[in-house]
């Protein structure tokens, strides 16, 4: 039997089993032993704001449509940070170079699901370092979209780099930047996330709640701002901060996933006046300018070599690893309680 959590509604999450079925050609089993929960794109699925919900996406023209929901509940296995053991390949894709055997331990995409049945050509390259803990192949997919705001943000030996938003995705951000040579200013409302920002490798911290971030940005950097910063929260009053934060011709790389209207970004103030860059960062690509020489499979592989080579601590940041029985508990725990997790993990 197959065990597989979906939301059924709004905060309403049930873990349903079904049939194992038939391995098709082309593709392999795999096991699940931990299943990432996302706390940003994925919670927005779960409280029922991700725009899929109400609104069909135009693949050829790019488009959000209006008048159709491109997904309804129940949304069924909607987790993408999954580690398991291979069990099966189908027969005709022995000796396929890169691709894992059976006992392999790999890293991928198949959703909170306690066995993922996925197409040989998204597995070639995706077993696990020799001797890197399972639970940091979680990381695999929230690394990479760290990494790329990294790329984006273009970062040049010894400059300031400002980081708001030190969950998970923006703690390995800031260890990231710091790596890149940067001087990293972490920001966060919670105390408790500005403690790990410095183990992380943060310079300085600021409290959003504690006073103007923006100023005190300046005061860090003689006046003239942050470099660039990196906006991973999702949250529009730190995007517009963020924007504040940054010097006369800086870049503000967006990496959160921005609900509902933009209320709290003021774009006729600080962005106009100080010519402030904005630039997207989304994992479903990486930065034009790198599009030759990268890719996101170079990102998640890359950001797991850094991992296997301890230059990022992972597991460090996992707070909760839950019973996938007890998912809709997990789910809770990080919708409510939020300065309580960091990342939390469904065992299988």
């Amino acid at each position: 039997m197959e065990r597989v959590v979906q939301f059924t509604g709004p905060r309403q999450v049930e873990v349903t089993e079904h049939e194992s079925t038939e391995l098709p050609a082309g593709h392999l089993r795999v096991r699940t032993r931990y299943s990432g929960i996302s706390a940003g794109t994925e919670l927005t699925a779960y409280r029922g704001t991700n725009p899929y919900l109400t609104r069909t996406w135009d693949a050829e023209s790019r488009l959000f449509r209006d008048g159709e929901a491109g997904i309804s509940y129940p949304v069924v296995g909607w987790g993408y940070s999954e580690v398991g053991e291979v069990t099966e390949v189908s027969p005709e894709l022995a000796g396929t170079p890169g691709l894992p055997v059976v006992g392999d331990m790999v890293w991928g995409i198949w959703g909170h699901r306690s066995e993922g049945i996925v197409p040989a050509e998204r597995m070639i390259g995706h077993t696990l370092p020799a001797g890197l803990d399972p639970l940091a192949g979680a990381f695999a997919r929230v690394g990479a979209i760290a990494y790329n705001a990294i790329l984006c943000a273009h970062i040049n030996l010894g400059e300031d780099v400002a980081v708001f938003g030190q969950g998970v995705i923006g703690l390995i951000a800031t260890r990231l930047a710091q790596l890149s040579g940067a001087r990293v200013t972490a920001v966060d409302a919670m105390d408790v996330r500005l403690e790990t920002a410095k183990q992380y490798g943060a310079h300085t911290t600021l409290n959003a709640r504690s006073g103007d971030v923006a100023d005190r940005v300046r005061e860090a950097t003689t006046g003239r701002g942050a470099d660039l910063a990196i906006e991973i929260s999702g949250a529009y009053p730190a995007l517009h901060e963020a924007v504040r934060s940054v010097a006369v011709g800086g870049r503000v790389v967006a990496s959160g996933f921005y609900q509902g209207d933009g209320i709290g970004l003021r774009l006729g103030d600080e962005f106009h006046h100080n010519r402030v860059e904005i630039v997207c960062s989304q994992i479903g690509g990486v930065p034009a300018a790198l599009s030759g020489r990268w890719s996101v499979e170079r990102l998640q592989q890359t950001f797991l070599r850094l991992v296997a080579e301890g230059q990022i601590d992972v597991t460090g940041l996992v707070s909760h690893v839950i019973p996938v029985a007890d998912a809709a508990d997990a789910y809770v725990l990080l919708d409510e309680r939020p300065a309580d997790a960091l990342q939390v993990v469904l065992e299988f």
